[in-house]
C-alpha cells in the first residue's frame, strides 16, 4: 500500500506562517487527500476523523474530538503570506495573504470534521508539474514541534543537494517568530537545536548545522543533511571491546542519524565525539 504523500509548491514551502503541531497535522492530513490527477475546486470537502488525527499524533485513544475541533477552528483563523515572482521570472515580487481554510463542518456524532481549502490556496496544492516539494505524510508523523515540521519541509525542497543555507532574518519571518528569541543563542536553544534533534531522531533525514558570518555578525544558518541508512548490523565482538570517548552530543533516544548508540560506542575512535563517530559510520556504510 502506497504511503499518503504531501505535495506543496515551493512558494508555499517558503511561505511565512505559524501553525501549532495540531494544526499542522490537520492541514497535512487534508493535503494528503488532494487528487493530483484532475482539477479540483474549492467546493471539495476533506475529512479528518479523530482516528486519523490520533494516528498522526501517536496518542491513540487519548485524542478527543474536542481537541481536533479546537485545532481546526484555530486553523480557520490562520493567515499565510506567500511571496513569489509572477510567472517565476523577474526581480519583482508579489505577496499574497490568504487563509488555509474557508469553512469547517463539524460532525461530532461521527467523530470527524470536514474542511474546504480557500480558493487562493488550491494552485499551491494541485496540478503541480514543477517547482514543488513532495514527502510522505509518515515522515513527519512523530514530530511534535511545529518548527521541526517546517524545517523538514525546507530541507526536503533541497533533498537532492543535501545542503541548504538560509538567512536567519528570513527564517524568523518564515516561522513568524515576531519578537520571540531576539538573541541568537535563544533562537538556537529554543528553535533550531530542538528541531534538528527531532529530525535526527524521528525523521528519515540526518541533519547537521553550523553558523556563517557576514562580517562580525552571524547572518546565516547552514544545514547539511542526507537520508539515513538502513540499520547497521552490529557484529558480536570477541572479548571486551574498547569504547571511544563519547561526547556531550549524545542522543537521548540512543541513536543518531539512524545508527544505534551501541554501534557508535563500539566503533568510535578514542577521543572521537558521539556526533563525529556517527557521521563517520554513516559515510562508511554508504560506500560499502
Amino acid at each position: 500500500m502506497n504511503k499518503p504523500q504531501i505535495y506543496k509548491s515551493n512558494a508555499l514551502i517558503k511561505a511565512s506562517y505559524r501553525l501549532t503541531p495540531a494544526e499542522q497535522r490537520i492541514m497535512l492530513a487534508c493535503i494528503a487527500q488532494v487528487r493530483r490527477d484532475k482539477p479540483i475546486t474549492d467546493e471539495v470537502l476533506y475529512d479528518v476523523t479523530v482516528a486519523d488525527y490520533a494516528a498522526l499524533v501517536g496518542t491513540g485513544s487519548h485524542s478527543t474530538y474536542k481537541e481536533l475541533a479546537d485545532a481546526a477552528l484555530r486553523l480557520k483563523r490562520r493567515e499565510v503570506w506567500i511571496t513569489e515572482r509572477p510567472n517565476g521570472e523577474g526581480s519583482h515580487e508579489e505577496t499574497l495573504i490568504t487563509g488555509w481554510v474557508q469553512s469547517i463542518r463539524y460532525r461530532k456524532n461521527e467523530g470527524r470534521i470536514q474542511l474546504r481549502f480557500t480558493k487562493d490556496m488550491l494552485p499551491y496544492l494541485t496540478q503541480l508539474t514543477e517547482q514543488f516539494t513532495r514527502y510522505a505524510l509518515s515522515d513527519v508523523a512523530k514530530l511534535t514541534s511545529s518548527h521541526a515540521m517546517r524545517l523538514y519541509e525546507l530541507l526536503c525542497q533541497w533533498r537532492d543537494t543535501g545542503h541548504r543555507e538560509v538567512e536567519i532574518d528570513w527564517l524568523r519571518d518564515a516561522f513568524q517568530l515576531g519578537d520571540k528569541y531576539p538573541v541568537l543563542k535563544d533562537l538556537k536553544r529554543r528553535v533550531i537545536e530542538p528541531a534538528v534533534t527531532q529530525l535526527n531522531e524521528h525523521s528519515p533525514l540526518w541533519v547537521k548545522w553550523e553558523q556563517r558570518k557576514t562580517g562580525r555578525r552571524v547572518s546565516h544558518l547552514v544545514f547539511t543533511f542526507g537520508e539515513k541508512t538502513k540499520k547497521i548490523v552490529q557484529k558480536t565482538p570477541k572479548g571486551k571491546s574498547r569504547t571511544g570517548n563519547i561526547g556531550k552530543n549524545h542522543s537521548t533516544s540512543g541513536a543518531m542519524y539512524g545508527i544505534p548508540q551501541s554501534v557508535i560506542e563500539k566503533k568510535a575512535f578514542p577521543g572521537e565525539s558521539y556526533d563525529d563517530a556517527a557521521l563517520r559510520l554513516l559515510g562508511e556504510s554508504q560506500h560499502e
